[in-house]
């Protein structure tokens, strides 16, 4: 199965919420990898790493969010697969 990895920019109401708690409970029930992280500028950054049909759901899910959460917009962006193992949140 071959793997694909996607860099998502999540705008809106996404920091302070349980955004990324919530973005790592998705990512690991869809078996992806990567990360997610708070940035500076109040959005959340997200990378996932897994097959195609995974990715696109988890895309969609970013597009809802937790049920506090006011999702602006989702960026979604190529990236190259950077070797992680597992989804964590990241400082």
């Amino acid at each position: 199965m071959e793997r694909r990895a996607v860099r998502l920019r999540i705008t809106g109401i996404v920091q302070g919420v349980g955004y990324r708690w919530w973005a790592e409970r998705q990512a690991q029930d869809l078996s992806l990898d990567g990360w997610v992280r708070n940035c500076p500028d109040g959005s959340v950054e997200l990378l996932a790493i897994g097959d195609e049909i995974a990715l696109e759901r988890m895309i969609d899910a970013c597009r809802g969010g937790p049920p506090d959460a006011t999702v602006q917009l989702v960026q979604t962006l190529a990236a190259d697969d950077d070797g992680t193992v597992g989804f964590a949140s990241r400082a």
